[in-house]
């Protein structure tokens, strides 16, 4: 995921802040320059006494000079912006106002130019000090205003537009700082929305990336926008890294396929319903199926024919798909013959219990002797069966423990002698170490022991050490070997 830095954000703001007072100082310039050229090449004495017109060229001149100054500075971005901006925008104010007082004919146009200042003002600063910047230049008009009347031969005291000026100059703060404020939201929301929509592609990518069945994204021309690493595996088609492949050259079998299909939705616009099919490619059985890439048609928001931009391509392994299936079955059929094997040993031990009593009567023949020990003697195979089954069905239920080896290997010979009825002639044991401990499940290890030691014995020519059972260590006592031999025929 991807987040925005606030650092980050931060700076770029500042130095779009920066690009737009250097904008704003090449209109000083611009304004400066006209203003002196103008009143040097349309002065009128008739009109305007010879001192007035110096006094404003002087004035002119003065704004001109402070404004290459000023250029210079920001150019250089020296100092901060938060001192440059408002010495900037007083000094445009006071050098205004002075070139109001110094033209008599119309001093008041030359007002208009404060608004301009104030708006690009409080713009450049996202809104802050734009009442005071406004504040200012009202305050400045005024006291303008009022030193006219005192020190002119001829006063006006044309207060009305002064205050309309000064009036005019707080409406364009004021609207300033309301569209900056919005500026400032929506390109918080634009810059929110463009991360949300990057983090959005990462997701899908690392979706994309690691579901099991291929994804390919091809458009109208059959070209292949994107895919996932399984497609690549399934389809047996090396990286692309970066370029875009049409799918008629490297898989001309499913273009076809794709190519049909989106012929036959030409004729049924409405296409929801993904169309499966089986497909040979890359020595594989794969079950592809097709989803459109819709888009609505905005008069009367419904899916047009021209609306097929694309489609999306999905890919299973079939093969897969089959062996999931089996190991389900598998699954199922173990808890069935686990719940069977349950339901047969309930009247197995009844019988068994029945042969018991039978067994313990006292005027029993031979014959049926013979017989009730042929029962209990299926009984037992039969209740060993369902033991093996139970535990086959368990396999997977383990709890290990540490083992003191040569105890255990001790217990477990001499219990198996006993039980499958071995003299320790034909059976011989062998120990190298006696501190050997090993984590192990007891149950399993026996289990697995009595069984290759007694499929040994059988398949064994039954003599003197034809079945050995050997413990040793090796590789520093890192490593237990148990070895079960015997002395048959082996496997062919």
């Amino acid at each position: 995921m991807q987040t925005a830095s606030p650092h980050t954000h931060d700076i770029k703001l500042i130095k779009a802040r920066w690009n737009s007072l250097k904008l704003y100082n090449g209109y000083r310039i611009l304004i400066a320059l006209m203003l002196l050229l103008s009143h040097s090449t349309l002065k009128n004495p008739a009109l305007t006494p010879e001192n007035s017109i110096d006094f404003f060229s002087a004035v002119a001149s003065g704004y001109l000079l402070f404004s290459l100054f000023a250029a210079a500075l920001t150019w250089l971005e020296k100092p901060n912006l938060e001192t440059s901006l408002p010495i900037q925008i007083i000094s445009d104010v006071v050098f205004i106002i002075l070139l109001m007082y110094a033209e008599q004919s119309n001093p008041n146009g030359l007002g208009l130019l404060l608004v301009i200042a104030i708006a690009a003002a409080s713009l450049i600063s996202d809104g802050r000090l734009a009442l005071f910047y406004a504040a200012i230049a009202t305050i400045g008009i005024l006291l303008g205003e009022f030193f006219n009347s005192i020190l002119s031969t001829n006063p006006s005291q044309n207060y009305t537009i002064a205050a309309m000026l000064s009036i005019s100059y707080f409406a364009i703060a004021w609207l300033a700082h309301s569209l900056a404020k919005r500026m400032q939201q929506s390109e918080l929301l634009a810059s929110q929305r463009g991360m949300d929509l990057q983090n959005l592609a990462h997701v899908n990518a690392l979706i994309a990336d690691k579901m099991e069945d291929g994804v390919l994204v091809v458009d109208q021309e059959l070209i292949i926008q994107h895919h996932n690493l399984q497609a690549e595996t399934l389809l047996n088609i090396d990286g692309f890294k970066g370029q875009k492949k049409n799918l008629t050259v490297i898989l001309p079998d499913l273009a076809k396929l794709l190519r049909e299909w989106f012929n036959n939705g030409k004729s049924t616009p409405e296409i929801t319903a993904p169309n499966i099919i089986k497909i040979n490619i890359a020595s594989r059985e794969l079950r592809v199926s097709f989803l459109p890439i819709l888009e609505k048609d905005s008069q009367d928001d419904v899916q047009s024919e021209s609306s097929h931009q694309g489609a999306v391509v999905f890919i299973e392994d079939w093969s897969d798909m089959q062996t999931q299936s089996h190991q389900v079955k598998l699954v199922a059929l173990g808890r069935l013959t686990a719940n069977i094997a349950h339901e047969i040993r309930n009247p197995l031990s009844s019988i068994g219990h029945a042969n018991q009593l039978m067994q313990e009567e006292e005027d029993i023949s031979p014959s049926n002797k013979r017989m009730l020990q042929i029962i209990s003697d299926n009984v037992q195979r039969l209740d060993q069966i369902i033991k093996d089954v139970l535990e086959l069905n368990r396999r997977d239920r383990t709890n290990q423990e540490l083992i003191q080896l040569e105890n255990f290997i001790s217990d477990f010979y001499n219990q198996f002698c006993a039980v499958e009825n071995i003299s320790n002639i034909h059976f011989k044991l062998t120990i190298d170490n006696t501190e050997t401990l090993v984590l192990f499940d007891r149950r399993h290890l026996n289990q697995i022991l009595w069984n290759v030691c007694k499929n040994g014995w059988r398949h064994s020519n039954q003599t003197e050490s034809s079945l050995q059972l050997n413990i040793y260590t090796t590789n520093k006592s890192q490593i237990v070997n148990i070895e079960v031999i015997n002395d048959g025929k082996g496997i062919p």
